[in-house]
C-alpha cells in the first residue's frame, strides 16, 4: 500500500516521536469500515434494504454487502439467516478519499460538533466513530431525509498500542476533544 502524501509528510514526525527505525513501521491506515445495522425493519420492509444500501452506496462510492444473523435470537424475533444490516470495507484511493471527506466535511456538519472523545480509540489501535444521522454527508440529498439511519466507521490501523494510535489519528487530522487542564 502506498503512503498518501499527507502520511508521507507525517511520517518523519511519527518516526521521530517514537523511535521508529524505518518508515514501514510507523503506523498507517488499513482499512476503514462503515456499517449500519438496520435489525429486524429490513424483514418487515424490504425497500429499507433499498434504501439504506443506495445511500450508503453514493456515501462511499462502493456497494454495500447484506450482514445475516449468525444464530437465531428469539427475543429479537430474528432467525438465522435474516438480514441485519449493511456494511462497506474501504481500502486504497476510496479510503483515503472517504477519510478527507469525513474530517474535513461530514464531522463539521454535525450539530454541537465539540470533537471526537479520545475514549473511542481502543487498545489495539482502531477507532470506531458512532454517527446519528447519514445526513452530514453532502451526498445525502436534503429531500430524502425522511429516512434517517445511523452509521458506524471504524478506522483500522496498524498502530500497535492506544498511545500510538492517538498520536496517528492526531497526525492525520481527526479532531479530538480538547483536553481541559485543571
Amino acid at each position: 500500500m502506498q503512503l498518501t502524501k499527507a502520511q508521507q509528510e507525517k511520517v518523519p514526525t511519527a518516526l521521530a516521536h517514537f523511535g521508529y527505525k524505518n518508515t514501514m513501521a510507523a503506523p498507517r491506515m488499513l482499512k476503514v469500515v462503515v456499517s449500519s445495522g438496520t435489525g429486524s425493519g429490513m424483514k418487515k420492509d424490504r425497500e429499507k434494504n433499498n434504501l439504506v444500501a443506495d445511500r450508503l452506496m453514493r456515501i462511499t462510492g462502493q456497494k454495500p454487502t447484506l450482514r445475516v444473523a449468525k444464530q437465531s435470537v428469539a427475543s429479537f424475533k430474528i432467525r438465522e439467516g435474516d438480514p441485519i444490516g449493511l456494511t462497506v470495507t474501504l481500502r486504497g484511493a476510496r479510503m483515503n478519499h472517504f477519510l478527507d471527506k469525513l474530517i474535513h466535511i461530514a464531522l463539521p456538519r454535525t450539530k454541537d460538533f465539540r470533537g471526537i472523545d479520545r475514549k473511542v480509540v481502543d487498545s489495539i489501535g482502531n477507532m470506531t466513530i458512532g454517527i446519528k444521522e447519514h445526513s452530514i454527508f453532502p451526498e445525502a440529498s436534503d429531500e430524502d431525509l425522511r429516512d434517517v439511519f445511523g452509521l458506524a466507521i471504524t478506522l483500522v490501523s496498524s498502530a500497535k498500542n492506544k498511545t500510538e494510535a492517538l498520536a496517528y489519528f492526531e497526525h492525520l487530522g481527526i479532531p479530538f476533544k480538547k483536553e481541559v487542564v485543571k
